[in-house]
């Protein structure tokens, strides 16, 4: 393939605006794995690297934000926009008696965890986002109002709003977003999808591409399974201005992600992954181990409760180096993750752009 395609679409796009030079994105991954060295070494190798916001408060998000600003990058900033899915009552305390032996396992008892459903501090990082406006914010999880979108615009902020289908996109576009992350069923971690109680269909990324392009004429940034210099090149060649990665940047120098998760992921026994609600009571691809052989079957429906239920479990067998109660979120190129400088790794997969 020739090398133009690639460099023309991101040129053509309000990404270009931002300096960037090569089409791969470094995706935002909530928890530990993203950190601002992470994103700062996405800059250096001429790509643009997201913060996480999801499970922060406004407090520390202000200061990863502040450590990447004193670097002088660009970059970007993501926050799950409110899409309860409230989890029925009954059934949460089921699943809670269900899993109560894995969390014994580190003197946790879950059965009497009361249901808690927040916004994940919304409200606090818009107002920090639009007091200090950043390069670039983007939604995941569900469309802010117009009113949201508009405001970041006025204030010189580019807004990119994750999507997982035609229907999503047009309605994105409708909004305002300047640009469309397009998010395929093989990305690792939480789909996007608005509509959590369904489990998004397995649509080839350069297929979902070609669908969302017929609905929008908005630049999109594909994601998805995006793990090798070919999957790149094909993104771009079905319409995508650029790609973001996540799972391939798991091990990178750079990353936050727990020592136990960096070891699942070199396990070459390891390999098959899963879309499980087991860990968040939404749909999200993970890695196989016990805890999802156990329980997706169980999981009921309920973002962010099952979060909050098993983030106590996680984070215990996390610091005991336990891959089996944790979340080894993990996309359909998880094989591909090295461990080496993030810049590297980036290059790489834009080396035929």
């Amino acid at each position: 393939m020739s090398k133009l395609p690639g460099k023309r679409l991101l040129m053509t796009s309000p990404l270009a605006d931002l300096g960037i030079e090569m089409p791969v994105l470094a995706a935002p991954m909530a928890g530990s794995p993203t950190t601002p060295e992470l994103v700062i070494a996405a800059a250096a190798a001429g790509s643009l690297g997201f913060l996480a916001g999801g499970y922060k408060t406004a407090e520390t998000l202000g200061e990863q934000i502040a450590r990447v600003r004193a670097a002088g990058v660009g970059f970007g900033v993501n926050l799950f926009a409110p899409r309860p899915a409230p989890v029925n009552p009954g059934a949460f305390r089921a699943f809670a008696r269900a899993i109560a032996p894995e969390a014994r396992v580190y003197g946790l008892d879950v059965t009497e965890a009361r249901i808690v459903e927040d916004d994940d501090h919304w409200a606090d990082k818009i107002d920090l986002l639009l007091s200090r406006p950043v390069p670039v914010v983007s939604f995941t999880f569900g469309l802010p109002g117009p009113a949201v979108i508009a405001a970041f615009r006025a204030a010189g902020t580019l807004v990119v709003q994750t999507v997982t289908s035609p229907v999503e996109a047009r309605a994105a576009a409708e909004a305002g977003a300047d640009v469309l992350a397009v998010q395929a069923s093989a990305a690792g971690g939480h789909s996007g999808t608005w509509t959590p109680q369904s489990t998004p269909a397995a649509v080839p990324l350069p297929d979902l591409l070609r669908a969302v392009r017929e609905e929008v004429s908005v630049p999109l940034v594909a994601a998805g399974g995006i793990a090798t210099p070919d999957t790149t090149t094909e993104a771009l060649a079905a319409g995508a201005a650029a790609v973001m990665v996540g799972t391939v940047l798991l091990r990178a120098d750079e990353a936050g992600t727990s020592i136990p998760y960096r070891a699942a992921l070199a396990d070459p026994a390891r390999r098959r992954t899963v879309v499980t609600r087991a860990f968040t009571g939404r749909p999200a691809r993970a890695l196989r181990n016990d805890f999802t052989d156990r329980y997706s079957g169980l999981a009921p429906d309920g973002y962010p409760a099952l979060h909050h239920l098993t983030s106590p479990m996680r984070s215990a067998a996390a610091a005991a180096n336990d891959p089996e109660r944790i979340n080894l979120w993990a996309g359909t190129g998880n094989r591909h993750a090295t461990a080496e400088p993030a810049a590297q790794i980036l290059r790489r997969l834009g080396s035929r752009v």
